[in-house]
C-alpha cells in the first residue's frame, strides 16, 4: 500500500491503492473489513504512526517502540537499547542440519532472532519451535539453561545435544507453571 502518493486532492490523481476513491471532492479509504470509509489523510497519518518489524504489527506497548518500519529490531535501535530492555521471550530454535542439537536464547522477538540466522543458512533451515513470553528474559534465559543443561546429553554454550520433544515439554511445563502462578495471584487479589 503506497500512501505517499497522495500529493493533492485532485480527482485526476491515480489511486495510492485499490481502497481508496476519491469522491465529494476528496480521497477516502474503504477499510478492508467493515468498509467503513475514512478520510485518506487521517488513515494515513495512523499508518505512519504504527511500528512494523518484518511486516509483523508490534504495539505500543513493546517497550522498544516506535513509529516506523523496519526489517528487524536491529535496525530500529541499538544492541546497547535492545539488550537493557528485560522482557521479551526465551527461545527454541532448531536446525535440521543438526537433528539433535536445539538452542535455548533470549530475544525482544523470537521470530526476529530466527530471522538473523538464516543470514547464516543457504538454506533458510533454521526455525523456532518453542517461546515463552516474560518480564526478564535475562533471568528466564540463565534458568532454562540450568534445566537444560539437566535433561541434555551434551552442552555447546547455548546449544544442547536433546530430543526436539523433550525441549517442547520442558518449555510448556513452564508456560503452564507460569499459567498456574498468574491465576493464583488473580484470586488472591479478586
Amino acid at each position: 500500500m503506497v500512501l505517499d502518493t497522495v500529493k493533492s486532492e485532485d480527482e485526476d490523481q491515480i489511486p495510492p491503492n485499490i481502497n481508496c476513491r476519491f469522491e465529494d471532492g476528496e480521497w477516502w479509504y474503504y477499510g478492508n473489513k467493515d468498509g467503513t470509509r475514512r478520510r485518506l489523510k487521517g488513515h494515513r497519518k495512523k499508518y505512519l504512526e504504527r511500528m512494523y518489524v518484518n511486516g509483523k504489527y508490534i504495539p505500543k506497548s513493546n517497550p522498544l517502540w516506535k513509529a516506523g518500519r523496519f526489517k528487524s529490531f536491529d535496525d530500529a535501535w541499538s544492541h546497547k537499547q535492545i539488550n537493557s530492555t528485560t522482557e521479551g521471550e526465551v527461545y527454541v530454535i532448531v536446525n535440521d542440519a543438526w537433528p539433535e542439537w536445539v538452542k535455548v536464547g533470549k530475544a525482544v522477538s523470537s521470530e526476529d532472532r530466527c530471522n538473523g540466522y538464516q543470514t547464516s543458512s543457504p538454506f533458510r533451515d533454521y526455525s523456532v519451535i518453542a517461546t515463552l513470553a516474560t518480564d526478564n528474559r535475562h533471568f528466564k534465559e540463565k534458568e532454562m539453561h540450568r534445566i537444560f543443561n539437566h535433561f541434555a546429553d551434551e552442552r555447546r554454550g547455548e546449544w544442547f545435544k536433546i530430543d526436539r520433544v523433550k525441549a517442547i515439554s520442558i518449555f510448556n511445563v513452564h508456560a503452564k507453571n507460569k499459567l498456574s502462578e498468574e491465576l493464583e495471584n488473580e484470586q488472591k487479589s479478586g
